[in-house]
């Protein structure tokens, strides 16, 4: 028996760029035979909330937003129908799946043959150019959501889809190894958090940078080897090669958009390793 589908739902609605958002109770939801082909709706049990959203309802990015928008690109939830004619799906009807960031792609460009899907010319983005997760109900693609294990839980699973892909794929491309010394400034935030995680499961040595007691609690809970606060530090370069034994870190992943602790000192706390920088926004006006 087929989920019964409502006509309408709430959803948090940007009317247009730097508009207030509205909550609004009567917002349409399409039915299956409204779907297209490759497109599946989605119950949602849960969302996060990401600082991206912020820009995408301001629309201060050179990316145009749809217009008008629900935002949102961390959601998990259940499908409840797939578009007619859907060929080759990987999921079905009352499969739990999540929604981020990248909504969809073409899948047949090179960049996505390359596995740089974001890069695709054809790619949907989450709660920026099409619908996202602020809402009951969303539309998305079944090449795209991710099943989520019957082991992991939904508001656990939501953050993962955003801000632990962000810092993973980092962690990844970051050329360390085994034993390896990272160090993470904004270790305490958001994508910080979760890359001292990421970073432990790999094998790696974690030098956290953050400040604040609760945020040093958590890195140390969290397994960082070092903690270093930026606030009390005299100087963190000589901070970061004392835990080191003098060489210096072999990659720094940036996942605080400070401009104090991130740009000042990072070059030289490196040994050889690649530096990433994955938060965005770092040069705003503010």
């Amino acid at each position: 028996m087929s989920p019964t589908i409502p006509k309408t739902q709430t959803a948090a609605i940007v009317a247009s760029s730097g508009a207030s958002i509205q909550v609004k109770h009567d917002h349409p939801v399409k039915t299956q035979a409204e779907l297209a082909p490759g497109e599946c709706l989605v119950k949602l049990d849960c969302t996060g909330v990401c600082h991206t959203d912020l820009h995408a309802a301001a629309g201060d990015w050179p990316i145009p937003t749809k217009s008008p928008l629900i935002g949102g690109h961390e959601g998990v939830g259940v499908i409840v129908a797939i578009g007619d004619h859907t060929t080759g799906s990987p999921v079905n009807v009352g499969d739990r799946v999540g929604i981020k960031w990248l909504a969809d792609s073409c899948l047949n460009c090179e960049q996505c043959r390359k596995g740089l899907e974001q890069n695709c010319v054809e790619a949907k983005l989450g709660g920026y150019t099409v619908d996202g997760t602020f809402s009951q109900y969303v539309v998305s693609f079944v090449r795209h959501v991710t099943p989520i294990p019957e082991s992991l839980d939904s508001r656990a699973a939501a953050s993962i889809l955003c801000a632990g892909l962000t810092v993973y794929r980092a962690l990844k491309y970051s050329k360390t190894t085994v034993g390896d010394w990272v160090v993470l400034p904004g270790a305490g935030g958001g994508l910080g958090h979760l890359a001292v995680q990421y970073a432990k499961a790999m094998g790696l040595k974690v030098i956290a940078i953050d400040s604040g007691s609760q945020k040093k609690k958590l890195c140390k809970d969290l397994g960082a080897d070092v903690w270093i606060d930026y606030k009390e530090s005299k100087n963190i370069v000589q901070d970061v090669k004392k835990a080191t034994g003098g060489a210096g870190a072999h990659s720094a992943v940036v996942t605080t958009a400070s401009v104090r602790i991130s740009f000042l000192y990072i070059h030289d706390i490196l040994k050889y390793g690649p530096l990433l920088f994955v938060a965005l926004g770092l040069f705003s006006s503010r």
